[in-house]
């Protein structure tokens, strides 16, 4: 089967993540890069990574890269590539997207200009046509200029990959399931401890830690723009690769995932969310303050993302608002705390300075995640081997 090499997209900072996530899938890493790492796989690896991969936005398949200072060479390094390997002589194709970062090519409007039309000459030529109908399946493309460098690739998924199909409703600041989901997998955390967010809003931490804890496919229940590129992916493959996905899932794990908000209707809007992902059995959703939150058990995760202070009428509750999740975090018995937040007195009114922290970008917001580390649980015991016998 014919192997390419495909572009998995992430948040700055967050590579690690994604890299882990691509080579637990089975796959070869070729090269990880600011916000974006790239494997080889078959048309299958399209599939899934498609609907296994939580914390990339897309899947890309590569169709060339080249080294272009004039548009001249942009043209003709695009005009280049084998167009026709992949989009059929009615396919619908235009570059959706293109980012320049120190290049001598800076405007995208240009550069998508420039892309589209030498596409479809190139298209022409191969298929002999004075024009392209251009009334079949979708096949938009992006493409990516850094230092004169330009890739260009063909977006295999359509919607981003963190619309999973079940957040109707959101709070005022939604995290991405994909960045929820990636800050997440950068703790610790495992289904066998608590996880509590107190500022959960529409239910994105819990329901993202579920859906990890059940070894729910992020993709499983949503549909993908490659699936309609039957001369590249055979149906049989998609087939496949969702039944592998509901084999996979686990939805009756032993969890203790809570959320809790302040505001009433965000969480209505949690409950609703965590059914449509079909987790609403794995987590307990309740309207609670912060100053109210207190937990018997011991060696639990707060995990959230409170306000920044975007809005002006905001920033002034801030101080009040972290103090209190200071508070409530100090009384929790060998608890660890992981916040996300682009406040930039969060140390100073938690009332205590983080173990470790990490620049993060939501989108084009620098945060830090904030890590307060608690102590390991003790390590469990292991069962006394039965008497009466020998052990083989």
């Amino acid at each position: 089967m014919k192997t390419f090499e495909l572009i998995a997209p992430c948040h700055f900072g967050l590579e690690a993540v994604l890299k882990k996530e691509v080579y637990d899938l089975g796959y070869e890493i070729t090269q990880v890069e600011d916000g974006k790492v790239t494997f080889q796989g078959d048309a299958e690896a399209i599939c899934r990574g498609n609907i296994f991969l939580r914390t990339t936005e897309r899947v890309l398949l590569k169709v060339g890269k080249f080294h272009a200072e004039t548009f001249e060479e942009l043209f003709q390094g695009i005009l280049a590539l084998p167009w026709d390997a992949y989009i059929p002589k009615d396919g619908k194709f235009w570059i959706t997207k293109a980012t320049s970062i120190k290049s001598a090519l800076f405007s995208p409007t240009d550069i998508q200009s420039v892309g589209k039309k030498a596409m479809a000459e190139r298209l022409k030529k191969v298929y002999g046509l004075n024009w392209l109908p251009e009334d079949g399946d979708a096949y938009p493309v992006r493409v990516f200029l850094y230092k004169d460098e330009v890739t260009v690739a063909l977006d295999t998924t359509g919607e981003s990959l963190h619309k999973r199909g079940y957040r109707l409703l959101s709070g005022r600041a939604p995290l991405t399931e994909t960045l929820a989901a990636a800050l997440i997998l950068l703790t610790p955390w495992k289904a066998d401890r608590i996880l509590v967010d107190p500022l959960c809003g529409s239910g994105t931490f819990p329901i993202e830690a579920a859906m990890i804890a059940a070894n729910m496919a992020p993709g499983m229940n949503r549909h993908f723009l490659s699936e309609r590129w039957t001369h590249l992916i055979d149906r049989s493959l998609w087939r496949d690769s969702f039944a592998e996905a509901r084999e996979m899932a686990r939805p009756d794990v032993d969890v203790d995932i809570q959320g809790y908000d302040i505001d009433g209707e965000m969480i209505m809007a949690a409950r609703e969310n965590a059914r449509r992902a079909g987790v609403e059995e794995m987590i307990h959703l309740q309207r609670r303050a912060v100053c109210n939150l207190h937990h018997p058990k011991k060696y639990g995760f707060l995990i959230t993302n409170p306000p920044y202070g975007e809005r002006m009428e905001e920033k002034e509750l801030l101080p009040g608002l972290y103090q209190e999740i200071g508070q409530a975090f100090s009384e929790l018995d060998s608890w660890s705390m992981y916040l996300i937040s682009a406040y930039e007195d969060t140390e100073r009114y938690i009332g205590r300075k983080a173990d470790k922290n990490r620049k993060i970008y939501n989108g084009m917001l620098k945060t830090y995640f904030y890590q307060f580390l608690g102590p390991k649980p003790p390590r469990r015991k292991k069962p006394a081997a039965a008497e009466g016998g020998e052990c083989r």
